[in-house]
């Protein structure tokens, strides 16, 4: 059981944009620089105290201790998969409620699973985290700081974050506006400065949301988990389609490629014998023909409260084969951190229930 934090934080940093934070130390009296001294300090040197701002003169530290936390994330379980490529850290918040995000390693690149909410409201049935459900929404801070501590964690062994997946707990376009926030301070030149196309925002399929993103033009990469090629599987798999169907939810991605020319990607979730057939991906590939697209199969991750179990490899394989043949790229993902429970929401669904 976690417990409780009793005295509410003070303003959190983190939470602030860079014009924010000049606005704050401007009200303040401070020169224009100090703003991005402060703000290389926090996502260039990955400072976590005022005391370490020693460019700083010692009554404004002294004044940003007074008026900032610095830290909201508490770390407190860090697993590791066996092959040492998956790191899985949980988080509790000053709320006392929990949260999680993976580290993943590849051959090139370090990629982080970060989550935007507690819990989550869509209740996708196969989903540890929709089991869940809602909890509250993270502020821009408490989604950015998932990435810092896993920035610091690297930089001991001379590595870095190179992309960040908006895929862990929470649907990220049920918390739109924290996370395009979280993002852009993330995407700050004069801080971690990663690009936009370093970014995944997976959503599964608020219609509204899709709209408005592709209105923005964002550089940002888009993926929708889809999972069934008709509406009745999927109403039972994903609830939120039952008030954005399978055709509505294809025409928004349509405009999106159209308004933007982006690539969108399909995240299919492979259940033994239930959307993993070669004519269910003869049917996808007829749904999806003519669209800019690639399809991310991945066999499913197994959840307590979920009967169903991950396909096979040969019926991975069979389902990608009859995707190109139709002419739709898909690429079969290997699953990630089975031993350690790193599907988006299992580990943090029992802290959850008992904070």
């Amino acid at each position: 059981m976690i417990a409780k934090d009793l005295n509410p934080p003070s303003r959190f940093i983190l939470d602030l944009s860079f014009s924010e934070l000049d606005l704050v130390l401007r009200e303040w009296g401070e020169p224009p620089y100090r703003a991005e001294q402060i703000w290389r300090g926090i996502y260039q040197q990955l400072w976590t105290s005022p005391d370490q701002f020693t460019t700083l003169p010692k009554s404004l530290r002294q004044k940003l201790g007074e008026a900032f936390t610095f830290r909201y994330l508490k770390p407190v379980t860090s697993l590791r998969s066996s092959d040492g490529n998956t790191t899985k850290t949980l988080f509790q918040l000053p709320d006392g409620l929990a949260i999680e995000a993976v580290l993943m390693r590849y051959e090139r690149r370090n990629t982080l699973c970060i989550s935007t909410q507690v819990g989550c409201a869509m209740g996708c049935v196969f989903c540890a985290t929709g089991q869940m459900g809602f909890k509250r929404h993270l502020s821009p801070g408490e989604i950015v700081e998932q990435v810092l501590y896993y920035a610091r964690l690297l930089r001991q062994e001379n590595e870095e974050v190179t992309n960040i997946v908006v895929m862990g707990m929470g649907e990220p376009f049920h918390n739109y506006d924290a996370t395009m926030k979280a993002i852009d301070i993330l995407n700050h030149p004069l801080g971690m400065n990663l690009g936009a196309r370093r970014f995944t925002i997976s959503t599964v399929g608020l219609v509204p949301a899709i709209r408005r993103f592709a209105a923005e033009k964002r550089q940002v990469n888009l993926a929708i988990s889809l999972h069934a090629t008709r509406d009745e599987l999927r109403n039972s798999l994903l609830p939120i389609n039952r008030k954005y169907p399978i055709q509505d939810l294809l025409a928004a991605c349509r405009d999106y490629v159209a308004q933007t020319g982006r690539r969108i990607t399909f995240e299919w979730a492979l259940i033994q014998g239930v959307n993993d057939s070669v004519e269910t991906a003869r049917e996808l590939a007829t749904l999806l023909k003519g669209l800019l697209c690639h399809v991310n199969v991945i066999p499913l991750n197994p959840t307590h409260r979920y009967s169903g179990t991950g396909s096979t490899r040969e019926r991975a394989n069979a389902f990608k084969a009859e995707l190109e043949r139709h002419g739709i790229p898909c690429t079969v993902r290997i699953r990630r951190g089975i031993d350690i429970q790193a599907g988006c929401g299992q580990l943090a669904t029992l802290h959850n229930s008992n904070s």
